[in-house]
């Protein structure tokens, strides 16, 4: 969710037309938003509650009132929402779903809805269908006219008196008329849009779901890649490679050994403990026992000299590694394993902290771009005196301006006096962390490949296990299935 504010640029008549594909026209601004050309718009509707005016239900109509409504030069206009569909589902029942979802969760509560359901051909690949949601944030009265977006809560002592400030005005706080730009209410739209899509998977009989939570949230092991928006998928499938392109597939190659090696430490960890189990009794073998008398077994079985040659290689390569680890009984395989998850885990935190850091350095210095190309243009903007030939000028330079509004904003906290960047730091503190990124991954396939010999000796010393236990059924104990 996010607002579509005047601070930012940005007009309401002009972001509804472009997400139901119109021609609308501004009062306000005086303009002509015209998107009759673009693609992908399936369907646009505006959904309105019984005390609306029904002549909202033009949308033109619609957003000129609101924009009549806000006076100021910074207001707020209207929530925005974009929000993914799913391809698991027909285009009818996606459209049923979104708007089923915007009348009981939208609708009800007061609000007027404008959604236009957009279904962008990818030529082949997969599809990106998905709805945008535009809603005033002032609410209406019951009569229909526009009601105060918020109120004044005056302060009382204990004893009743106001409480009045160093002028001698009355101290109040600011509170919001309704609820639906708290953190609370968008959290619970996005858990009922998960469990309506989720619902409709298990009357699919689909076994899929989805979850409004992030990663960390889920407690998933597992490194976010980055938004990579149209411009870099199109270019990504014009053969073209892109930065962000190759962070992503870096990201999933790692995530992939993440994986495949937390679960083969967690393996190793709980056959370890069964082990000792089966271990626990007098004068048990050590791990070079364990692997000789498991190839020993294998030779016994062999048919050909090869084979015999190649368990005598697997078992020198299996002795050489322990001895290089300095393994050699139970216990230290057991240390071994503990301190490669630990060494894993360190690692993975460590990779997830640099990678959300230089996620975030790419988008100052994507922002700084759109601040230092739109600045002139911001520049000359307000070196022109008349109102007719400001409003003309910024007309035809609307998106540089936007550009630069929306970059102004997010880099606030890190203009100087000067209207300078630091974006040499940033650019040395992003090179800095990606090398360092590069050197904990080789680090963490260090790991991954001792983790896969420690996976196979494991095996072994199992197998060994399994036949002295044949040898003296006494002893045996019910096995378990750790593979």
């Amino acid at each position: 969710m996010t607002q579509i504010k005047r601070s930012a640029g940005q007009s309401a008549v002009a972001s509804a037309a472009y997400r139901s594909g119109e021609r609308l026209y501004s009062e306000y601004y005086g303009e002509v938003s015209d998107y009759t050309r673009k693609g992908g718009v399936v369907c646009a509707e505006i959904l309105l509650p019984c005390h609306a005016p029904p002549e909202y239900a033009d949308r033109q109509t619609l957003w000129n009132a609101v924009e009549k409504a806000e006076s100021g030069k910074k207001a707020q206009l209207a929530y925005s929402f974009d929000i993914a569909l799913q391809n698991e589902f027909s285009l009818e029942e996606n459209i049923a779903l979104a708007r089923q979802f915007l009348l009981d969760e939208f609708v009800s509560r007061g609000m007027i809805v404008d959604y236009a359901v957009h279904l962008p051909d990818k030529e082949g690949g997969i599809t990106n269908p998905h709805f945008h949601v535009m809603c005033p944030i002032r609410p209406l009265k019951e009569n229909g006219e526009w009601d105060a977006k918020q109120h004044r809560e005056y302060l009382v002592d204990e004893s009743g008196a106001p409480v009045l400030d160093d002028a001698g005005h009355r101290r109040f706080n600011a509170v919001p008329t309704t609820d639906w730009g708290s953190p609370e209410t968008l959290e619970h739209w996005r858990q009922a849009w998960a469990e309506r899509c989720n619902a409709r998977f298990a009357e699919k009989g689909l076994d899929v779901r989805i979850d409004h939570r992030s990663y960390e949230r889920q407690g998933v092991d597992q490194i976010p890649t980055v938004h990579e928006g149209p411009a870099v998928r199109q270019m990504e499938k014009k053969g073209m490679e892109t930065e962000k392109g190759s962070l992503n597939r870096f990201i999933r190659t790692t995530n992939r050994m993440i994986a495949t090696t937390v679960k083969r430490l967690a393996r190793l960890c709980d056959w370890i403990a069964t082990l000792k189990e089966e271990l626990a009794r007098p004068q048990s073998p050590d791990l070079a026992e364990l692997l000789n008398n498991y190839y020993d077994q294998r030779n016994a079985g062999a048919w050909s000299q090869k084979a015999r040659l190649s368990n005598l290689r697997s078992l020198a390569e299996a002795i050489a590694f322990l001895q290089e680890k300095g393994i050699a009984t139970l216990a230290d395989l057991e240390a071994a394993i503990t301190s490669a998850n630990a060494e894993s885990t360190a690692l993975k935190e460590s990779m997830q902290t640099k990678s959300k850091r230089i996620k975030a350095l790419d988008e100052l210095m994507r922002m700084a771009g759109y601040y230092r190309d739109n600045k002139p243009v911001y520049d000359k903007l307000n070196q022109i005196k008349f109102k007719k030939s400001r409003g003309e000028y910024a007309a035809q330079h609307d998106q540089e301006l936007r550009l630069f509004y929306m970059a102004q904003r997010k880099l606030k906290p890190y203009l100087a006096e000067d209207s300078k960047l630091p974006v040499k730091k940033w650019q040395s503190e992003q090179a800095r962390l990606q090398q360092e990124y590069e050197a904990e991954k080789a680090e963490y396939s260090k790991i991954y490949h001792d983790t896969r010999s420690l996976t196979v000796i494991r095996h072994c010393v199992d197998q060994a296990m399994g036949n002295e236990r044949q040898k003296h059924p006494a002893h045996r104990r019910q096995e378990h299935d750790i593979d």
